[in-house]
């Protein structure tokens, strides 16, 4: 299975409090579930709280997914070169929008978010090589864990999801259709490798190291 990369909380905890000290009078930005953000020609966006989706429309017209971003990870204009960009907040979300000037004063800033753009360019590397898995089902696999270990909540049965992706996301995600995600899903159920708890959040029940 394709290597999930995991995320140095404690350095990007880090990270995300000089961001609010330096910005939270100026720049911090709420918007609620489903919202879409401005994507600004010379700002960068930053996920102090919540997550965003990035998505793209294809030459046929299906929504791709380019990624997600959680906490103290970036997205913008600047960053992107992909026509039809789009981005949504998943959950309640607090974003924080810092000029590419502000960024080149401050190198404190620009050196932790270089860390954070390594952060998402490790996301973008393993999501690629998930699409050259062979079977799907190790696709649907392989992605959740990258969601899990990156972005999940620890619980009794495993790592939680506090976001809701439709199962077309998904399949946007991993070059597939929603029908056959539907039926991967529905036997990683069956399996007991994958929960769905009472707020219909997904759970995964896989432990480190181990299928």
């Amino acid at each position: 299975m394709v290597f999930t990369p995991a995320r140095d909380t404690g350095r990007f905890d880090g990270f995300r409090d000089l961001l609010e000290a330096s910005y939270q009078n100026n720049n911090l930005v709420h918007l609620s579930a489903g919202s879409t953000v401005p994507l600004l020609k010379n700002s960068v966006w930053l996920v102090v709280r919540g997550m965003v989706k990035l998505t793209s429309i294809s030459m046929q017209g299906d929504e791709l997914l380019l990624g997600l971003v959680g906490p103290s990870e970036p997205f913008g204009d600047p960053l992107s070169q992909v026509e039809a960009y789009e981005a949504i907040t998943l959950i309640d979300t607090d974003l924080l929008c810092i000029s590419c000037d502000a960024i080149g004063r401050d190198p404190q800033l620009a050196v932790g978010l270089l860390q954070a753009v390594a952060q998402r360019y490790r996301q973008s590397e393993a999501l690629l090589g998930l699409l050259g898995l062979r079977r799907i089902e190790d696709r649907v696999r392989g992605f959740l864990e990258l969601l899990a270990t990156s972005y999940g909540q620890p619980c009794d049965q495993g790592l939680r999801l506090n976001i809701k992706l439709t199962h077309q996301d998904i399949a946007g995600a991993l070059s597939t259709t929603r029908v056959t995600v539907t039926r991967i899903l529905g036997s990683l159920r069956e399996e007991g490798w994958l929960q769905i708890d009472t707020e219909r959040r997904l759970v995964i029940s896989f432990l480190p190291g181990r299928r």
